[in-house]
């Protein structure tokens, strides 16, 4: 799940293809609108990660990895600042 906003993340507000993903790691969909206070039409949405989609705070996303030595990497692109109240 990504948290915070675009100053304290570095994925919340940009686009896919602007993240440094390592190589061997793909986003293959992400799910928005699981638990919003204030529910979407319709209730949660998937959605094909596009290198143009902007990730959203509170998106579920599903990455494929080559191998789970890549783990690491992935949880640390999209951890929060230590600002992340």
């Amino acid at each position: 799940v990504v948290h915070g906003d675009p100053s304290t993340s570095r994925a919340v507000g940009r686009r896919v293809g602007q993240l440094d993903l390592p190589k061997g790691v793909t986003l293959g969909a992400m799910v928005r609108g699981v638990g919003q206070t204030e529910p979407s039409p319709g209730g949660p949405r998937v959605l094909i990660a596009h290198h143009d989609t902007v990730i959203e705070s509170g998106d579920h996303l599903i990455p494929f990895l080559i191998s789970k030595d890549l783990v690491r990497k992935v949880e640390k692109i999209f951890q929060v600042s230590i600002n992340f109240l």
